[in-house]
């Protein structure tokens, strides 16, 4: 791509990444930026014929249905949003000339690995919401558009609804809270993500040749924790005088069903992306403390 001031398609400005985006794109180029209702991935002709007439030199897609529980029961839903749609997007982008950049999940992997999941390790989602992020990609590199697929993992920001608002709610309710402790990942903060993209992206814009890009990343935070250890964290950076709770249990799994079956072990190996671009990734507990850190 050797536009000056690229066209930037966002979809998606109102969700934790997106709305990260949306501060942070602009920097690169002229940024249209959309969400629901004035797009709707149930109804993605109207969307279609949207890209159509902006013709973006990238479309950003950081539109999906991320209710991993609610998805059991929604599976048709899920892999319209995740992957019928997204497939559509992919086709336009081709038959525009556009990039598109598309965003993943550790849920595609089934968490039996010990050591953090590379890109070449085949996926084996292990419930819906998963299946249909994997369906998803599959669509995406299928279409024969020039791709960006980041994989994302246990995504929170200050906004919207996440771990790290919900445990804060609890903290302020509750004096005990009982956290899964046997499910191990890297919380990642919505606006590392949308740095380190936007950085990325302005490589692939700059670059002579932007091909050797395509391909799939995986992208989070360093280091890794697990959902126990993540809630202490998160409620020992709290203000004292905010709080209510004064302890925090670990329990496992089982003691905490769930319609939809998580991985044990989803943290990502995230070499490709740093030796690509050269990027430097935020350790989780840096960037919590950032997230957290009152102006």
């Amino acid at each position: 791509m050797n536009t000056a001031k690229p066209k930037i398609l966002l979809l998606g400005k109102n969700g934790q990444v997106g709305w990260e985006l949306h501060r942070t794109l602009w920097l690169l180029g002229q940024v249209e930026a959309f969400d629901y209702p004035d797009i709707d991935f149930t109804q993605p002709e109207p969307l279609i014929k949207l890209i159509a007439e902006i013709r973006p030199a990238v479309i950003v897609n950081a539109c999906a249905y991320t209710a991993v529980d609610k998805a059991e029961s929604e599976p048709g839903l899920a892999m319209q949003i995740n992957a019928l749609t997204p497939g559509l997007i992919a086709q336009t982008a081709k038959n525009i000339g556009a990039w598109l950049l598309h965003f993943s999940t550790d849920y595609v992997f089934d968490g039996r690995k010990t050591e953090p999941y590379l890109e070449t390790d085949p996926p084996n989602p292990l419930n819906a919401y998963g299946r249909s992020k994997l369906a998803g990609e599959i669509a995406v590199m299928n279409s024969g558009c020039n791709y960006l697929i980041f994989r994302l993992c246990w995504v929170y920001s200050t906004r919207g609804n996440n771990f790290l608002l919900t445990i804060k709610r609890l903290a302020q309710e509750r004096e005990t809270l009982r956290v899964v402790n046997d499910q191990v990942g890297t919380p990642t903060w919505a606006r590392m993500i949308a740095l380190c993209v936007t950085l990325a992206l302005k490589q692939v814009f700059s670059n002579p040749e932007p091909l050797r890009f395509v391909g799939v990343y995986h992208l989070c935070c360093q280091g890794q924790t697990t959902w126990y250890e993540f809630a202490r964290t998160i409620i020992s950076l709290l203000p004292k005088k905010d709080l209510k709770c004064t302890a925090v249990e670990p329990i496992s799994s089982a003691e905490y069903p769930s319609p939809a079956q998580r991985p044990a072990f989803s943290v990502l190996n995230c070499d490709r992306f740093d030796r690509t671009f050269g990027v430097h990734r935020l350790n989780w507990l840096e960037a919590l403390k950032l997230a957290l850190e009152k102006p």
